[in-house]
């Protein structure tokens, strides 16, 4: 029997919808997800007609995303894919923005999936955190040098540092959130939000915002690449 989808994919106008979909779990990576993500994102990248994606979740309210499932981890499954890395999305390259939409927490894993998009929309019951020393871990999925790159350096190590989670109202005063809306007007708003910034985007000429996207992302500091190896090889010392 076929496994139901745990990533589903829709197109609205120039827009792709990816919807983490598995809200008992509050969307924890497993393979699978990583695998259905990857083959949107593929499938994303080669349709010229669609031009800004939007990452959300089926019970925005519940979780954006917790992170890696541990139970898959536990049972030795391989949750990254070659290519993407985590969640089939961190560790590739993009030429098209994403946005990330987030009603409530984004801890872990999940947090680098946001790290890993461009644009943020988040309503007042988001929260965003990188736990992972509270586990003995370090957040080798691209949190250790995407969140100094997008908030104030001392405000990412503390929350490097301490694992504690900052709120929305927070995130968006460092930075890190674009668009905050009033959690009680519900997950549509939130959405609709999304929407009319990917809308904003897309009145402009769709080669020339993906060039510019790809220019920023060439001149960053460091290049992904190198922090990934450096992340990992810390990682696997622990």
């Amino acid at each position: 029997m076929a496994q139901a989808p745990l990533v589903k994919f829709r197109t609205q106008g120039h827009i792709a919808i990816f919807t983490l979909d598995r809200p008992k779990q509050r969307n924890a990576v497993n393979a699978q997800v990583s695998q259905e993500l990857e083959a949107h994102l593929d499938a994303f990248e080669a349709n010229d007609d669609l031009w800004t994606g939007i990452i959300c979740s089926s019970a925005p309210e519940r979780a954006f995303c917790a992170g890696a499932d541990l139970a898959a981890i536990s049972r030795r499954e391989n949750i990254a894919t070659a290519k993407g890395g985590f969640a089939g999305l961190t560790m590739r390259e993009r030429t098209k923005p994403l946005i990330a939409v987030v009603g409530g927490p984004a801890f872990a894993g999940g947090c680098e999936i946001v790290l890993a998009c461009d644009l943020v929309v988040a309503n007042t019951n988001a929260r965003f955190a990188v736990p992972e020393v509270k586990r003995s871990l370090v957040a080798a999925a691209g949190g250790l040098f995407r969140l100094p790159q997008k908030i104030p350096v001392n405000i990412a190590m503390e929350m490097i540092l301490t694992g504690d989670p900052i709120s929305a109202q927070r995130a968006f005063d460092v930075g890190l959130v674009n668009r905050l809306v009033p959690a009680e007007k519900g997950p549509q708003h939130l959405f609709d939000e999304a929407v009319k910034l990917a809308n904003t985007i897309n009145q402009n000429a769709p080669l020339a915002v993906q060039e510019s996207k790809q220019l920023v992302d060439q001149l960053r500091l460091a290049e992904d690449s190198d922090a990934f190896l450096e992340s990992y090889s810390v990682c696997a010392d622990c």
